[in-house]
């Protein structure tokens, strides 16, 4: 078997939804069904014999989470969103890492699995601060939106009709504590979960001890910090369409199937990647490839192996 150290890094991002499916109810059961089958992909990659580290959404349990401190307010003490985030991390890496041992142990693969509870570097200055731009937690009437607003200082929006929610900031990622333990345990043949959620966020405090602080940070580009940091060779986004497209929904649709780092950065500036969908993928691709990275794949769970033959997804190319 190839020395682990000699293996290349791909580091592959999934979403939260990747545990739930649309119409499902979100059950554990939900959760495991649903991580066993994006699982069985990631074998695809185990076998073609890389090193993986696994990063992952949590757009709905977190959600979820908010809704339960909601819910039991008055009579269980509520925790902020960076603890939320924690506790997120573990519950689905746990999930996920059961899923990867029984996909390694029915192939007779003697590899480990391990999750970190990863914390995120952000910086207190960011602009997001000031500006709140994330919805987060449950759906809410106006007058319950209004009075969190008074009681608990909360930003809040009216999300696109569908009730009132919580804003909170997304701030950039600046590097991950755990970078070296992440890349350690996957140079030496480990299966690593880390990153959940984006990463828990915290800031240096005034004496530079690392504090929480309430805000999600988008995991996508907490993906490419990380990927970049730990010398990964490939970054893969999985997401819910095979392919990355211009003029997406429109006549004149098109999908990409190879494209430079210089003609990405172009069709981006042509506004053609949706912030709230593609955008920070296709974004999350490009930081990776300037700060040193090789090659960039979006593609979904159901195609990944077609697109490591290069038959599917989207592939991003550095330097050439």
């Amino acid at each position: 078997m190839t020395d682990s150290t000699n293996r290349p890094i791909v580091l592959v991002a999934m979403g939260g939804h990747a545990f739930m499916q649309r119409g499902e109810a979100g059950d554990i059961r939900d959760h495991e069904r649903n991580a066993a089958a994006i699982c069985g992909s990631l074998m695809t990659l185990v076998e073609r014999n890389y090193n993986l580290v696994v990063t992952h959404g949590n757009g709905p349990q977190v959600g979820n989470l908010l809704l339960q401190n909601e819910l039991t307010r008055d009579s269980v003490p509520s925790m902020p969103l960076d603890v939320l985030v924690a506790n997120t991390e573990g519950f689905l890496g746990y999930v996920l890492q059961q899923a990867l041992l029984n996909h390694l142990r029915r192939r007779d693969i003697k590899r480990y699995v391990v999750t970190m509870i990863t914390q995120v570097l952000v910086e207190r200055d960011d602009p997001a601060f000031q500006n709140p731009s994330k919805p987060i937690g449950p759906f809410l009437t106006k007058e319950q939106a209004e009075e969190r607003r008074d009681r608990l200082g909360w930003k809040i929006l009216d999300d696109a009709g569908r009730g009132w929610r919580r804003l909170v900031a997304s701030p950039r990622p600046v590097r991950v504590v755990q970078r070296s333990m992440i890349r350690d345990a996957a140079c030496a043949g480990h299966i690593v979960v880390a990153c959940g959620g984006g990463g828990i966020p915290i800031v240096r405090g005034e004496n530079r001890d690392y504090e929480g602080i309430e805000a999600v940070i988008d995991k996508d580009l907490t993906s490419s910090v990380l990927a970049a940091e730990i010398g990964a060779e490939l970054l893969i986004i999985l997401t819910d369409v095979p392919q990355v497209y211009v003029h997406y929904g429109k006549p004149e649709q098109r999908a990409l199937d190879a494209v430079t780092l210089k003609e990405i950065e172009v069709l981006q500036g042509e506004g053609h990647f949706a912030k709230g969908s593609m955008g920070p993928k296709v974004e999350a691709i490009v930081n990776f490839l300037k700060t040193g990275g090789k090659r960039g794949l979006i593609t979904s769970p159901a195609r990944l192996g077609d697109a490591m033959d290069g038959r599917a997804g989207t592939h991003f190319i550095g330097k050439i």
